[in-house]
């Protein structure tokens, strides 16, 4: 059987179709600029044009730009320095960020220009300086070497790509529908309306706080302690996937201050800076008896009362986050304290009804949210389908070693 490789080779020769492809530094066949520098007071929440920045995504909004539709950038500073985009619109562009143009339309088609640095954005990543913060010199940049295939050749595999980004697209568009209709019927499901009247009748349901169906937690004692914990920091949970997604190990000696709490299995942990991130997990059995920061809010379920999961989907819901919208302080670095959080009132079924609404929405958060199951999985395979696809594309020196062997 033929290995993709195989079949792809193949296809770019007969598209060169004898045309020999040119490597040329950026900086040659491109303008490399940085845009002008603008601070947040400068902006426009509900401004026309998006100012792009050294983030993936937009910084903000103004009614000015200073650079045109189809441009690809350069992140110049920061953590993210060396992401590539594609800006299909016009927009403003701030002084942590490069554009890059053709310098001839009739050489380098920019969305090519785009997938061609997009494929080396790893390498691109590496030229970040030393020390400091991350930042990428035009010099270096303009060393990175593009393919200059003929004008067609760019168009076809603009065409291709275009259409595995779109397929791509389409997958993600369908995740976003899906994860809205589970957040409407999570909400529905766990309201105080639905359980108290509306679809199955459950009359007479009591609401209680958070802090009256919980039980008490404790802290450790570092001073009476030797042995190693997995600390969970406040980075420690995934914001998308609800998971303890990394820890690192710690005793007495290195511990953080903020390393305080000490955590059970099926323990609700809530982050109370920047809450309506809605950074929440709950832990499972490999984190039992570990150690959490004092950043989290400790929810220990009176099983008597309320299922942890029952806790969990509730501070998962849209009432929550208005509650923690209203309730928290601050507005450079927000944040809501532990006894504000157990302040929350929920609806309290019967355990019986929990189970049943919890198993529902078990199945849900599996469909949507795990990374083996479901589509993030199907999402995953098509990203890494395309990357081997624009990498392959892209990969003119290898048409060109096999060339040469053959005339050999």
């Amino acid at each position: 059987m033929e290995s993709k490789e195989q079949k792809v080779m193949p296809f770019i020769r007969r598209l060169l179709d004898g045309a020999e492809v040119e490597w040329k530094p950026l900086g040659e066949i491109c303008a490399i600029k940085t845009g002008k520098g603008i601070t947040k007071k400068d902006a426009i929440s509900d401004g026309t044009y998006p100012i792009i920045s050294g983030g993936k995504m937009p910084m903000d909004y103004i009614d000015i730009y200073n650079r045109e539709a189809n441009t690809v950038t350069v992140s110049r500073v920061g953590a993210n320095a060396g992401f590539v985009s594609y800006i299909s619109e016009r927009f403003y562009l701030n002084d942590k960020c490069f554009s890059i143009i053709p310098k001839k339309d009739n050489v380098l088609i920019p969305r090519f220009l785009y997938y061609g640095l997009k494929s080396q954005e790893d390498n691109i990543s590496t030229l970040q300086s030393q020390g400091g913060v991350p930042t990428i010199n035009t010099a270096k940049l303009g060393n990175v070497r593009l393919p200059l295939p003929p004008l067609p050749v760019q168009k076809e595999i603009v065409r291709i790509l275009d259409k595995f980004t779109t397929l791509e697209a389409e997958l993600k568009a369908e995740l976003d529908c899906r994860k809205r209709q589970y957040e409407y019927y999570r909400n529905q499901l766990l309201s105080f309306e639905m359980l108290n009247g509306g679809g199955k009748t459950l009359n007479n349901i009591i609401t209680k706080t958070l802090g009256e169906v919980i039980k008490p937690t404790t802290n450790i004692k570092w001073s009476k302690t030797k042995s190693m914990y997995q600390y969970i920091d406040l980075t420690s949970v995934d914001i998308e996937t609800k998971k303890i997604s990394s820890t690192k190990e710690i005793t007495s000696e290195t511990a953080p201050s903020r390393a305080q709490k000490i955590v059970q299995t099926n323990d609700v942990i809530f982050a109370t800076t920047r809450p309506t991130q809605m950074r929440i997990a709950i832990i499972p059995n490999e984190y039992n008896e570990q150690v959490a920061s004092t950043g989290y809010c400790i929810l220990r379920a009176d099983n008597e009362q309320v299922l942890p999961k029952w806790i969990y989907f509730q501070l998962s819901t849209d009432i929550f986050r208005n509650f923690l919208e209203n309730n928290q302080s601050g507005t450079a670095y927000p944040a809501i304290s532990d006894s504000s959080i157990k302040d929350f009132k929920i609806p309290i079924p019967s355990l019986s009804e929990q189970q049943r609404i919890v198993s529902i929405l078990d199945k849900f958060d599996t469909l949507i949210n795990s990374i083996s199951e479901g589509l993030p999985k199907e999402i995953e395979l098509r990203r890494k389908q395309y990357e081997y696809y624009r990498n392959a594309l892209l990969s003119f020196n290898h048409i060109s070693e096999h060339k040469s062997a053959s005339a050999v």
